[in-house]
């Protein structure tokens, strides 16, 4: 039996998107530049999450701390952003992600009861048949109860600027990234995820909105039931066992900003 193909949750999108993109990038281990709108995502991660972390440590910290960590993490990356031709600068991407920082911190943050940011989780391994092996792994954006930890969910902080519409964050799209967070936390915590998933969304154009949505199912439509096999067993038979990853060239990722095999590609 062949070594497990590693599958990070949040790639579980890319790779049903674009197969010849995702084997690039985590299969061949090809890289891009972090583009400005992604790396302000990353940032304001950055900010709340050390906010919902000193809350959960006893040890809470302020809204202009908060906005401190964000701006740090905005103006000090430990990897590489090119500024050069987009229609974002790094003082317009400050002033966007210190308003959404402190609208998180204000406005979401207190509606939840986080037991966990940025959870490690322990590889989960899949027998997929056939000799395939998938192991699955992720950090976990937040775990949160409502009954002091007797039921646990996922949530989930997304950033971008069509993140949120008429107050409600938009959900369809993150399901499978939810899916496999619930499996990595269930094999971690040894605990159920009972509660429905929630997506924040914060809106990174145009006027700063916030936002939330439920998902529920996402669990199975990673495993599959009795009437409907799971993402992971399709991507399997589909993409793993075959060896083949096909381009998609339509795709919206499919450009020098978004893939870095976009250069060598013989498809687009």
């Amino acid at each position: 039996m062949s070594s497990p193909i590693k599958i990070r949750a949040s790639s579980h999108s890319s790779l049903f998107n674009c197969p010849h993109q995702w084997e690039g990038v985590h299969l061949l281990g090809m890289q891009s530049v972090s583009s400005p709108r992604a790396h302000l995502g990353t940032a304001i991660h950055e900010g709340t999450g050390e906010h919902d972390l000193a809350f959960i440590n006893g040890q809470p910290i302020s809204v202009y701390e908060s906005a401190e960590i964000f701006i740090k993490a905005l103006r000090e990356p430990d990897y590489e952003v090119s500024w050069k031709g987009s229609d974002l600068s790094l003082n317009e991407a400050e002033k966007i992600g210190i308003t959404l920082t402190a609208l998180y911190c204000d406005k979401i943050a207190p509606l939840y009861d986080f037991l966990a940011v940025e959870l490690p989780t322990k590889p989960l391994i899949i027998d997929c048949s056939g000799g395939i092996l998938i192991e699955l792994t992720g950090t976990i954006d937040r775990v949160f109860t409502n009954d002091g930890g007797n039921s646990i969910g996922i949530a989930d902080l997304k950033t971008g600027g069509a993140s949120v519409s008429n107050g409600i964050a938009k959900t369809k799209q993150h399901k499978p990234q939810i899916g496999t967070y619930e499996l990595l936390c269930e094999h971690t915590l040894e605990q159920r995820c009972e509660l429905p998933a929630n997506i924040i969304g914060l809106k990174t154009r145009g006027k700063p909105e916030h936002g939330t949505g439920e998902i529920i199912g996402a669990r199975e439509l990673m495993v599959g039931t009795e009437e409907y096999p799971g993402l992971l067993q399709l991507a399997a038979d589909t993409f793993l066992r075959p060896g083949l990853f096909p381009p998609n060239p339509q795709s919206f990722t499919c450009s020098e900003q978004y893939c870095p095999r976009w250069f060598q590609c013989k498809y687009k």
